[in-house]
């Protein structure tokens, strides 16, 4: 556990963001589907504000791994996106 608490606290705070933001959109989603889309009778109907929430979500884990990806980037320090080929920006 420890070990875990080094490593968070070693992270830089823009991946620790992204991890959040990872974390939170992900459970939100398990809570959605769970609690009020597979749920039994006698629940009352999902509003339309919780769909934009789930949808949101979705965006959520996007930008989350957006966050993180970046966050592994500046710690590179590599001014090109890994998925780009540098050969291709040369020419």
């Amino acid at each position: 556990m420890l070990k875990l608490i080094a490593r968070w606290n070693g992270a830089t705070r823009q991946k620790r963001v992204g991890w959040l933001i990872l974390a939170m959109s992900i459970l939100y989603i398990l809570y959605f589907l769970k609690a009020r889309l597979f749920a039994g009778g006698g629940v009352e109907p999902i509003a339309r504000k919780e769909w934009v929430y789930f949808v949101l979500s979705f965006i959520g884990i996007a930008l989350g791994t957006i966050n993180v990806r970046m966050a592994e980037m500046r710690e590179r320090n590599q001014a090109v996106l890994p998925l780009v080929d540098p050969d291709q920006i040369k020419k």
